[in-house]
């Protein structure tokens, strides 16, 4: 898969209603609308979340890696002509495993494939890696409102 970047954060920003410092995907490289999207999280020293978790030890917490992946879905769900306009909110999480800290100047690699779509509910994977490793893994349901 190419890193070519297929939407930046001024495009994103037409899909998901997100915006700082909530909107946690900086670039697409990968949409396939109702399918798939992979996204990129580039991990900044200067993320506000960092005074206090933790300091001295910047660690960026799991619940941001699970909204990472969740607005990566929200992206190939709401690229859909169907949703267009409409917003993305969590429906549940099946799973989630934690393999891999996030620290300050790692880039997450969001990979995120919708298994079912059936009306207004969405059902994925997604993958978050660092480098070539797994960072996180999720099953996720969105409902798009």
């Amino acid at each position: 898969m190419s890193d070519e970047v297929i939407l930046d954060s001024v495009a994103i920003q037409k899909i998901l209603p997100h915006r700082y410092p909530m909107l946690m995907i900086d670039q697409v490289v990968g949409l396939e609308p109702g399918v798939s999207c992979t996204a990129i999280k580039n991990v900044s020293v200067n993320e506000e979340i960092f005074v206090g978790h933790f300091p001295g030890d910047p660690v960026l917490p799991g619940a941001f890696v699970i909204e990472a992946l969740a607005q990566t879905g929200a992206v190939a769900l709401l690229s859909m002509p169907e949703f267009e306009g409409k917003t993305a909110y969590f429906g549940g999480i099946k799973t989630a495993k934690f393999r891999k800290m996030s620290k300050p100047g790692t880039q997450l690699r969001l990979e995120v494939t919708l298994d079912k779509i059936r009306g207004n509910i969405g059902q994925g994977k997604g993958i978050a890696y660092i480098g070539t490793k797994k960072a996180v893994d999720a099953e996720l349901t969105f409902v798009i409102g």
